[in-house]
């Protein structure tokens, strides 16, 4: 189950990246302060539900290109929520988001919070690649935790699309009032075809 998690998107390049941080940090090359390495992973949070909810369930674009981009991203995730080659970041989408949060880092905070705020985004991208992963394998998870959010995400597959935006946390859902009880009633019909 795991070398088959490793094998998918851009997990393998997350990996690679949570190394090179620690062998870095071994070195004495870069200062990993764990204040920074938890601001990376809280901000991930943020654009995990903010991508989830506003781009990738956005309208499709007029473009051709881009509209191809979102089919790839998210809608046809929908679509065939099995497929594992729809399950996960592809990498050329993956690491310039992340030289982008590196750059917006280091801008912000100064040149040595780049590296921990990194570290810290890198751990909740792969935690939130597991959970999905989990979600979407036919695995029962062995904890009550486990099973409460795999069941979490799949009723954002199966029963509406408009609510349980958060993948590997629903603390937004519940901020933002898109967060349902198992028992929400009103089932979608476009949670496989979104906006048909």
């Amino acid at each position: 189950m795991f070398l088959v998690f490793i094998r998918h998107g851009g997990v393998a390049a997350l990996l690679a990246g949570v190394v090179a941080e620690i062998l870095l940090w071994l070195l004495g090359v870069v200062a990993l302060q764990p204040g920074m390495i938890l601001l990376g992973a809280l901000l991930f949070y943020l654009v995990e539900y903010g991508m989830h909810r506003f781009a990738f369930h956005a309208p499709p674009l007029p473009w051709p290109v881009l509209r191809n981009l979102q089919h790839r991203l998210h809608y046809d995730h929908h679509v065939e929520p099995g497929r594992l080659d729809l399950l996960f970041l592809p990498i050329w989408f993956l690491l310039p988001n992340l030289a982008i949060a590196a750059g917006l880092f280091a801008l912000v905070f100064g040149s040595q919070a780049a590296a921990p705020a990194l570290l810290g985004m890198m751990l909740a991208i792969l935690r939130y690649e597991w959970v999905h992963y989990v979600a979407h394998i036919p695995y029962q998870p062995r904890t009550r935790l486990g099973r409460w959010i795999k069941q979490y995400h799949l009723r954002h597959h199966f029963v509406s699309e408009k609510h349980w935006f958060g993948v590997s946390n629903p603390t937004l859902d519940g901020v933002f009032g898109t967060f349902r009880g198992p028992a929400a009633g009103e089932k979608s019909a476009t949670t496989r075809h979104l906006h048909s």
